[in-house]
């Protein structure tokens, strides 16, 4: 049995396919995506703790390699994959390395900067990356967590231990916007593909500078690369699934059900 904490979110009718939804950092699978409880009526759903974080045990080092092995190992089945942020990297190596269990492939503001770091604002993220993970080793996870919070973008997630929890664990973190990934693996795929990332224009504009132009970067040179449809969310950050899940459920509907029909033509079912 893998060392993972999943919540299964059952359709109320059988399918062949399944959703499998991946956290980023400073969260875990319920605060990440509470507000896509409603798919669960169309899909079953495993919401995934990673390694570290939620009820999953602990880990000396969070890594997306371990990451992406933890989740081929639950592809039991045709899989439409959804990761966000630190999930997104995440994503990208289980599809990379398990194509032919996957449906489709959704990344919402995947933090994949070294794809993009040939780009002036991508390379200067980079950099302030590195320098703040230096800054950062000697703290708690306490300090950590007041720290990413300090700007006051976002409340703390609840319960609130496990917030410091997930703060310690991406204080050990190996860090996923330096990934070398193979994403050009995945444009031959026919299954389909969507890219998430926000308008940011509500964001702080020190928040947006330091982190949004970046993401917004890195968004849509990984969607032109892995041959996915790039979808701007307005009024949303980093987090269009929590800020805008409305928006963001349907457009992940009309995935899975363009995915069904993808599969349907080529003899592989209809989920």
């Amino acid at each position: 049995m893998l060392p993972l904490h999943v919540t299964t979110w059952d359709a109320p009718q059988a399918r062949d396919d399944q959703v499998i939804l991946i956290h980023g950092t400073m969260t875990w699978g319920l605060a990440a995506f509470a507000g896509q409880q409603p798919l669960a009526s169309h899909r079953r759903i495993l919401v995934v703790d990673r390694r570290g974080f939620g009820a999953s045990p602990d880990t000396e080092q969070s890594d997306y390699d371990v990451d992406a092995d933890d989740i081929v190992g639950l592809m039991d089945r045709p899989t439409h994959l959804v990761g966000h942020s630190y999930g997104g990297v995440v994503a990208i190596l289980a599809a990379v390395r398990r194509p032919e269990l996957v449906r489709s492939l959704a990344l919402i503001e995947p933090s994949a900067l070294a794809v993009a770091a040939d780009h002036p604002v991508v390379a200067a993220a980079l950099e302030n990356n590195r320098r703040y993970v230096a800054a950062s080793r000697s703290m708690s996870a306490e300090e950590y967590l007041l720290a990413a919070y300090g700007a006051g973008e976002h409340a703390i997630p609840e319960p609130r231990e496990f917030a410091v929890r997930a703060a310690g664990t991406a204080l050990r973190e190996r860090p996923c916007w330096e990934a070398d990934l193979p994403v050009d693996a995945l444009r031959p795929h026919d299954y389909p593909k969507l890219v998430l990332a926000g308008t940011w224009e509500t964001a702080q504009s020190a928040y947006r500078s330091s982190v949004g132009e970046a993401l917004i970067v890195t968004a849509g040179i990984v969607a032109r690369r892995i041959g996915a449809r790039l979808h701007r969310v307005p009024g949303a950050d980093h987090e269009p699934h929590r800020q805008r899940p409305n928006e963001v459920n349907r457009l992940l509907l009309q995935l899975w059900d363009e995915a069904g029909t993808v599969a349907s033509t080529r003899g592989g079912g209809g989920g």
